[in-house]
């Protein structure tokens, strides 16, 4: 290990597993009330708080749906090929597709028809592209560039637009990546404040700050959602509950928040009867994947100078 100091190795892997594992528990938690209104949740759960399943999905308890498959699709190709290769990410997302997972959304259908039509790895620029649903697939990227930014940048829109060709989601998956990074670095929480305040600076249709409206699948509100319940509370718990609580794209928001949130308060802050919720191989897995992307990072394995 050349890059960084192997003191910090063990902290810097557990939160990167904290991140991965928190997407798939929040788009679990969160399947559950996806398309509710918070009333509605209020009236049938008080506050919902458990790994149930259920949802217009009818999922089974712990099962997770195309946010967390998507990410994994990513680290799975990342992993495979000891390295960033669009292409075997694009075929990941086909071969997924092929075997006719319970939930896709739209955009992301619409982009792999085309990949699969035309085999090109950019879907043209479309007006209403602006949905999460590249940046719900952000943790596995933000672990594998860990280190650089500018890494992280490039590689965060080059698999955006794989599906979703707009700056709003450009901008997001950028951000989304960089708040993963710092909370796994252990900046403190003003490092991704600012990351989140530089966005809304950038595009304002991202300001966050007392946003109380809906939980919707275009990318403002999904990471409003997120950010206005993350730096409101101070554990991964609390900020879950408090999106999911949300409704609307709550699978969603769930994933990215549970991202975010993992990131900044490490695996150990994952409840863990949520953990245990999970099926025993997808468990085995995320762990596996988590360690291995972040050392493979420019943080692990900086370029030869000289």
């Amino acid at each position: 290990m050349r890059g960084h100091d192997p003191r910090d190795a063990v902290g810097i892997v557990h939160r990167a597993r904290g991140a991965l594992f928190g997407v798939a528990v929040g788009d679990a938690l969160g399947a559950t009330t996806e398309f509710m209104k918070p009333a509605q949740i209020r009236e049938r759960f008080g506050v919902h708080k458990e790994i149930t399943g259920g949802g217009w999905l009818k999922l089974a308890p712990g099962q997770v749906t195309d946010d967390t498959e998507m990410s994994l699709c990513i680290a799975r190709a990342i992993a495979d090929r000891g390295g960033w290769e669009l292409s075997a990410i694009a075929e990941r997302f086909a071969r997924w597709f092929s075997g006719n997972p319970a939930d896709v959304g739209a955009t992301c259908r619409r982009g792999i028809r085309e990949y699969l039509e035309t085999r090109r790895l950019e879907t043209p620029p479309n007006e209403w592209d602006a949905g999460n649903g590249a940046a719900m697939r952000m943790a596995p990227v933000a672990l594998y560039t860990l280190g650089s930014e500018r890494f992280l940048s490039r590689c965060a829109v080059e698999q955006a637009r794989l599906t979703h060709n707009h700056p709003l989601s450009d901008a997001a998956c950028v951000a989304v990546g960089m708040l993963i990074q710092r909370g796994i670095l252990g900046s403190p929480r003003s490092g991704l404040l600012a990351a989140a305040e530089d966005l809304a600076a950038a595009h304002p249709e991202f300001l966050f700050e007392g946003y109380d409206g809906e939980a919707t699948g275009f990318v403002a509100d999904t990471l409003r959602t997120v950010f206005s319940a993350f730096f409101s509370t101070d554990g991964f718990e609390e900020c879950l509950v408090r999106t999911v609580n949300r409704g609307d794209d709550a699978d969603t928001t769930g994933a990215i928040a549970g991202a975010i949130a993992g990131a900044r308060y490490g695996f150990a802050a994952i409840p863990r009867r949520w953990v245990l919720a999970l099926p025993a191989g997808l468990r085995e897995e995320i762990s596996t994947l988590a360690a291995k992307l972040v050392r493979m990072s420019p943080l692990f394995n900086p370029p030869a100078t000289g």
